[in-house]
């Protein structure tokens, strides 16, 4: 059977950047099971495995545009220390929750702190890179 539309798809898969260094995987796990064409993957790796069957294996790159998307520049901002009280010693590299602008939650990663305040960034941690995988099918249905 065809990966199409509404089939239920296991994987097993590595995740790279482009230094080769590993993001994820699902070695030593059970594979990553989803329903094809819902959204449930990021759209370049799902465009990538329409077609395939059960026993393929592939690698896919795939763009910041089909991934996560590029660095939203109006995401990084400077916000003032009162924003953490409460949360201790803020460093770079910190990840923290917060409410956007439509009260969604969000999670920030702390870029730098600094006498004005504290430089925060709430894109996605892979948003702007090109993301490597490989992919073996493991099962369509």
């Amino acid at each position: 059977m065809n990966i199409e539309g509404q089939c239920v798809v296991s994987i097993h898969y590595k995740l790279t950047d482009d230094a080769g260094a590993e993001l994820d995987s699902s070695e030593g796990r059970d594979p990553l099971t989803y329903l094809h064409a819902s959204n449930n993957l990021i759209p370049g790796l799902e465009s990538a495995l329409e077609g395939k069957t059960e026993g393929d294996q592939l690698q896919v790159d795939v763009e910041p545009e089909q991934a996560y998307g590029p660095v939203n520049e109006e995401l990084i901002q400077t916000v003032p220390h009162t924003a953490f009280e409460g949360a201790g010693k803020v460093e770079p590299g910190m990840r923290f929750q917060a409410r956007g602008p439509q009260g969604q939650t969000q999670q920030i990663v702390v870029r730098e702190v600094g006498d004005e305040g504290v430089t925060v960034d709430a894109n996605h941690p892979l948003a702007g890179q090109t993301l490597h995988f490989d992919v073996t099918v493991v099962e369509v249905r």
